[in-house]
Parts: C-alpha cells; structure tokens; sequence
C-alpha cells in the first residue's frame, strides 16, 4: 500500500530539479508543514519564501517574481488559494500569463472534521473559468511526478489540486505521460467511469467490482481538467452506454458539469455525476465522508449497478 502522499511527491521533484535550476522557487504561505515542503526550505532556503497567512500577497509576489525569470510554484490550502487569492489568480496569474504553478494542497475534503471553511468543494469550477488558467488533479503519486515534471518545463499557468493524505498507486513509477491527455486505464461498453484526482483509485476498485460481476466497465483518468482531453471523452461516450463521472467537487462546475456539455454537443446521452452535494459537507474523515455520499468503489459500483438496471 502506498504511504507516500502527493504533496510529498511535489517537494521531492522540486528539491530535485533545484539542485540545477536555482531559477525554481517555492512560495508559501505558513504552510510549508501542510504542504510537505519543509525539506526544500531546509535545503534550499534562498529559493523558498515564507509570506505567512497572506494568500493574496501569496499569488501577487509569486507573479512579480515569475515576471523577473523565476519559476515559481506556490503552496497554499486550496480552500483558500482558490478563494481569498482568486482575484490575484485572476488578474497577476492567468491574465497576465506568468509563470507560476499555484499547489492548492489539502483540497476537496481533506480538512474533514475541520468543515466547510476547510473544504475546497469549488474549486474546479472557479479555476477553471479563468482563461488562461489549465486545472490538474493528478491521481497517485506516480503521476504527480510526471505532472510536475512537464510543468517545470513550460512557462503557463497551472492550478494543481492534491489531497493530504496518501492515496492508492494507480500505476507503476515509470508510467506512460501525456500532458493535458487523459490516461484511459480500461475501456468497456456497458458503463464508462470518468474520474479525477483521489477519486480515481476508488473508480479502478469499483470497475474491478463490476467485472467480477459479468459487466464490462472503462475507466478514465481525467487528471486533466482544463484542458480537457475532448477525444477521448467523446470516444468513450460512442462506445460505452453509460456514461458516470465520479469528483470530490460540487456538482457544479466541475468535471461532471464539464464532461456533459461535451457529450450533449458530440454524442448525445446521458451523463451521470456522482459528486459531493450543492451543500454544506458533514465533517469526518474523507474516507467516511466518501463513504457517506456514495464517492467510495462500493458506492460507486452501486450507482453504476442502480443506472444499468
């Protein structure tokens, strides 16, 4: 079992890359511990900046210093780096197209018990709705690094969301990579699962439970929120009969939304969303609240099982 959580995978690429590239900072704002990021401000403290709970100076000073050549990589809880900064993201980050990667660490429910001041349930949908701005929700810690990897090398926008804790390994460390493509983990023709981030170990365990049931049932790693890999949603939506998105998000906004309106233009069907409630989530940990709203392989498969019916 995987005990090693994304944030973690994060500092261990960027303490790598910045043993040659002395341009690559990190920003953070009283969340180095949160973030998993203390090794790279004890190894390198000259490239990391410690702004304190200010998350829009946050975005606004790692946008000055991407303007100067630098490449910067901000960490914050998503909950707030997606709302207090938005703004700054809006207008010092996308619109003005400087290179900097915002982390959103702990999203969706990974505060649980903390409550919905914690939760970053809208995320997707706010980010995603800024031009210029590309949304990643990376899946294990093996693709975390590939995701990193290739953001290291362009100069665009990015937000990425990760959870806190660790999540299953869906693939294997020299897995194949794709920016802004989605990884088709299986294909089937009775039901096809799109998932994202921390949601797509559960829909790989819930196809697993389907099958053993006599179903033929695909699975889709839609890391890539905007942009979205339109070829293969609209493939997968012509071959398979149902068609059920699985998100740690609202229902609005999100991939569930986004994957509707792709498949209503395209292919016309319907689109199951399986996602949390357009409502105020009960605390606990994220495994129980998965479990409470249906997000877990069991739920998922129930769902699935419900819709074939």
């Amino acid at each position: 079992m995987n005990k090693i959580a994304n944030r973690q995978v994060i500092c261990d690429v960027l303490t790598e890359a910045a043993k040659k590239d002395k341009d690559i900072l990190v920003v953070c704002s009283d969340s180095r511990g949160s973030a998993a990021l203390t090794p790279f401000a004890d190894q390198y403290p000259e490239q990391f900046i410690e702004l304190g709970i200010a998350e829009q100076n946050l975005v606004t000073v790692s946008a000055g210093l991407a303007s100067c050549g630098k490449k910067v990589f901000a960490a914050s809880p998503a909950s707030f780096l997606s709302t207090r900064s938005y703004e700054q993201a809006k207008v010092d980050v996308a619109y003005s197209g400087t290179n900097v990667t915002l982390i959103g660490i702990s999203g969706g429910v990974s505060y649980g018990a903390l409550g919905m001041t914690h939760h970053s349930c809208q995320d997707i949908a706010s980010m995603a709705s800024l031009p210029g701005m590309r949304v990643y929700l990376p899946s294990d810690r093996f693709q975390t690094a590939r995701l990193i990897e290739a953001l290291l090398k362009d100069e665009k926008p990015a937000y990425v969301r990760v959870s806190r804790s660790a999540t299953e390994d869906v693939y294997e460390e020299h897995m194949e990579f794709t920016l802004d493509k989605a990884n088709i983990i299986s294909e089937g023709k009775d039901a096809v699962i799109i998932a994202c981030g921390e949601m797509v170990p559960y829909a790989v365990e819930a196809q697993k439970k389907l099958t053993e049931k006599g179903l033929s049932v695909g699975v889709i790693d839609m890391y890539c929120i905007k942009p979205i890999d339109q070829e293969a949603i609209i493939k997968a939506a012509k071959n398979a009969k149902h068609v059920v998105t699985v998100e740690e998000h609202a229902p609005h906004g999100g991939l569930g939304s986004i994957t509707a309106q792709i498949v209503s233009a395209n292919c016309p069907g319907k689109v199951i969303n399986l996602s949390l409630p357009d409502g105020h989530i009960i605390g606990g940990t994220n495994k129980e609240i998965f479990q409470y709203y249906g997000l877990d392989s069991e739920g998922i498969a129930k769902a699935i099982e419900k819709e074939m019916e």
